[in-house]
């Protein structure tokens, strides 16, 4: 089981967090387009499951991901088992998750910075992350684990990441980006009529 160990904060000084981290590993910058998929009957997300087809671009080229998580496994930090594939055609890849009853809910860009790097005995990725409807510039830190029983020492590294970056527990959240996202849609909708 792949579990994604994962701390997001929302950032009190982006600028000084990114300096930090260009210390410790080479930026990557790539805009990800995320677009999520359910049932009719919304039975994945009523279940917190999420099925995902990500368009990653960056100055490497595009690539995308065709995303599951399964519901949390960590109710502090959100953490979820995931199985995430490389797919060679977001066009194609929609075709076939339609033809089998998921259909596509809710699209977003995410713009990311992206640092890969060791630390604390362990790999971890860090993504800066600004989500153009969203207020705010978020860190995302995680490192994946094998097993349930690897979480609480992983997400205790991630915490300890996050502390060197001066974030503290009062910066952490549980936010979800396609709940934002949603919020945001709707409250802008009824504002204009």
């Amino acid at each position: 089981m792949r579990i994604e160990a994962e701390l997001k904060a929302q950032l009190r000084d982006p600028d000084h967090v990114a300096e930090v981290l260009n210390r410790q590993a080479m930026s990557a910058t790539s805009v990800y387009r995320d677009t999520y998929y359910d049932s009719s009957d919304h039975s994945l997300t009523a279940a917190g499951r999420e099925l995902r087809v990500r368009t990653v671009t960056s100055d490497e080229g595009r690539r995308v991901l065709l995303t599951h998580k399964s519901p949390m496994v960590d109710e502090a930090s959100h953490s979820k088992p995931e199985d995430e594939t490389e797919v060679a055609d977001a066009e194609a890849t929609d075709a076939i998750l339609k033809s089998l009853g998921y259909h596509p809910y809710i699209s977003f860009e995410k713009h990311c910075i992206n640092w890969q790097f060791q630390a604390k005995g362990r790999a971890m990725l860090a993504t800066m992350v600004t989500v153009p409807e969203l207020d705010g510039t978020f860190l995302e830190i995680e490192t994946i684990v094998d097993s349930l029983d690897q979480l609480p020492a992983a997400l205790e590294a991630v915490k300890l990441q996050m502390y060197d970056l001066g974030i503290s527990d009062n910066d952490l959240s549980t936010m979800d980006y396609t709940d934002a996202v949603t919020e945001h849609r709707g409250h802008h909708q009824n504002t204009s009529t």
